[in-house]
């Protein structure tokens, strides 16, 4: 079958998996910041001042099975504390990286206990919304929320059900539809394997 998909490089798929845990500015490059703000940072004489140092991505922490562990730093150092949630990247029968998922638990008391974050390509049909099933179970659909120039997402909330059933399972089934191709879907495969882990390992996160 023809690629249908233009994979999402892994350097992308990091920089997205951020949508629910934090946000960040991002600086202009030097080049195009005004020219009074070139001096910025300098001291009389032409000595340069240290600067604040731009806010550290995700790293990962370990790995659970195969899940990673993503952790957010809250200074510019690395603590036990740091919020994290797991991720899996999505890849298809030839390897190329096309989709990401990253979850994190919820606060108790509503009716999802966990949310998550799916990243899929920008073409993909978004009227035939996101499908995810597990172990050969009827899929749940899901609404893609928006798109931007790393791809489209939908934001999820997933159920005590949702949950125990990834737990019990051994492989979840991440159905999207290509643009250019509605009559065709392309089904990624998500591992169960080190889900009850690496969940038990992930933050919870204020909504």
């Amino acid at each position: 079958m023809p690629k249908l998909l233009t994979s999402l490089s892994l350097a992308a798929l990091l920089a997205a998996s951020t949508a629910f845990a934090q946000s960040a500015d991002t600086a202009a490059p030097a080049d195009s910041a005004p020219a009074a703000e070139a001096n910025e940072g300098t001291a009389d004489g032409g000595l340069v001042v240290g600067q604040e140092e731009a806010p550290a991505g995700p790293y990962t922490k370990e790995e659970v099975g195969d899940w990673r562990l993503q952790c957010f730093p809250k200074a510019d150092a690395k603590s036990d504390d740091d919020p994290c949630h797991i991720y899996q990247l999505l890849k298809d029968e030839t390897g190329n990286a096309v989709a990401e998922i990253s979850l994190f638990r919820l606060p108790e008391g509503g009716k999802a206990v966990a949310g998550a974050t799916v990243v899929v390509p920008l073409e993909t049909l978004l009227t035939a919304q996101l499908r995810i099933s597990v172990d050969g179970s009827k899929a749940k659909v899901y609404p893609y929320s928006f798109c931007n120039k790393i791809g489209c997402y939908a934001r999820i909330g997933l159920t005590p059900e949702d949950i125990a059933q990834f737990k019990k399972g051994a492989k979840a089934n991440v159905t999207l539809v290509p643009f250019v191709a509605p009559d065709q879907k392309i089904t990624l495969d998500l591992s169960l394997t080190g889900f009850t882990a690496g969940y038990d390992k992930a933050s919870v996160v204020a909504q």
